[in-house]
């Protein structure tokens, strides 16, 4: 997959803070969208104590919500866990999985933050930007921010404000369980994301694209034959030693 915008990732964390503030500048939040059909799901998991990760991309047609394909990437983890900063442990494996899908999905739906950030500059924000791919993050827990809770219905959604902006929502996906936050990552505004998320959300809490990324991501601790599993048109394998 092309990649629009590329950086060392061999950082130590001050350049890694300061590499986050100069990039959030670049961040398009209003809709950029083009026609949806191919809709991913993003999530990373590790292995070996941590020294590997594990990052799966699950693309599912729209608004089927079936699964067309799967791919998984294994590296060495490279950069420290420092909460703020997990996009530069985690994205080399995340853009090597998305580089073994056969097409780019039009639109990401991300396991973590996107603006809703300390630097405005989660996970979702991050990849959106150097894949230039519409992104959405979609977290179960709270970064930052503060909330009134949402109504117990679904669909229902308050906003997430830090320092005095609107940076997410608390989403309600179902009845009677806690709500998700929902930050525009890249290339959308927030309604629009609140939308996405709630039509690839079925029955569950989590919408689809994660269900199935997490699966992937954080499935038996072992490297999957290619074409195994997914529930699509196959699974790509790649790993890096």
């Amino acid at each position: 997959m092309k990649t629009y915008l590329s950086h060392p990732w061999t950082l130590d964390p001050a350049e890694a803070v300061a590499l986050q503030r100069e990039l959030r500048a670049r961040l398009i939040l209003t809709d950029r969208l083009g026609p949806v059909r191919r809709v991913a799901g993003v999530d990373v998991g590790f292995e070996a104590d941590g020294a590997v990760t594990r990052a799966a991309v699950a693309v599912l047609r729209y608004p089927e919500l079936e699964v067309l394909e799967t791919a998984i990437a294994h590296r060495p983890t490279t950069f420290p866990y420092i909460p703020g900063l997990l996009s530069f442990r985690e994205l080399p494996a995340v853009l090597e999985a998305l580089d073994g899908l056969r097409e780019p999905p039009d639109l990401l739906l991300c396991d973590g933050q996107g603006i809703a950030h300390p630097r405005r500059f989660g996970i979702a924000s991050h990849l959106g930007l150097l894949v230039d791919i519409p992104s959405i993050g979609v977290a179960k827990t709270r970064l930052c921010g503060t909330h009134e809770e949402p109504p117990d219905r679904r669909g229902a959604w308050t906003p997430l404000r830090a320092e005095g902006e609107t940076v997410g929502a608390a989403l309600r996906t179902r009845v009677g369980v806690k709500p998700l936050y929902v930050s525009p990552g890249h290339r959308i505004g927030l309604e629009t994301a609140i939308a996405w998320v709630m039509g690839c959300c079925t029955r569950y809490r989590l919408p689809e694209t994660t269900r199935h990324a997490h699966r992937l991501a954080s499935g038996p601790n072992r490297r999957e034959p290619a074409g195994s599993g997914g529930g699509g048109d196959g699974q790509i394998v790649v790993s890096r030693g």
